[in-house]
């Protein structure tokens, strides 16, 4: 049986994660949920640096990104991620409140694996977040770590 691997979650505003992560936990989603604040400190957290230094275990099955970020936005996030041979197969699925067709097409050049807009209404919000995470975080196979370093 496979690693139940963990869930980053990368979230600035305090009423969505809280909603976010009660979703999660409330539809029998296990896996551990690593929250950070802004984009400085997700690559912190993919380049075990400041204090994810001493972080063990490997990459998380999804990433749920926001774009509008404080210190570094979601974009650049997914760049250095994606561009990375070490993390470009970590699935990462934006979760934001834009609908704007130009931040669809640039998170996708960037390589999301999903683009998912968080909706207004509270119990489509919690839908949506449990659909989610239900999907990345159970039913999808992620690419073996193996296969993602560099060659």
């Amino acid at each position: 049986m496979a690693e139940l691997r963990h869930i980053l979650l990368v979230e600035d505003d305090p009423y969505d994660l809280e909603l976010i992560m009660t979703s999660l936990a409330s539809n029998n989603i296990v896996n551990e949920v690593v929250a950070v604040r802004d984009g400085e400190e997700a690559l912190d957290y993919f380049y075990r640096r400041g204090k994810f230094a001493g972080r063990t275990g490997g990459n998380p099955a999804v990433v749920l990104l926001d774009l509008k970020l404080p210190k570094v936005n979601g974009f650049e996030v997914l760049r250095q991620v994606k561009s990375d041979e070490a993390l470009r197969c970590v699935p990462v699925v934006i979760l934001t409140s834009s609908h704007e067709d130009q931040d669809i097409a640039a998170g996708y050049d960037l390589g999301a694996n999903g683009y998912v807009v968080k909706p207004v209404d509270f119990n489509q919000f919690f839908d949506v977040i449990k659909e989610t995470g239900v999907y990345w975080a159970i039913i999808n196979e992620t690419m073996p770590e193996s296969y993602c370093k560099p060659r």
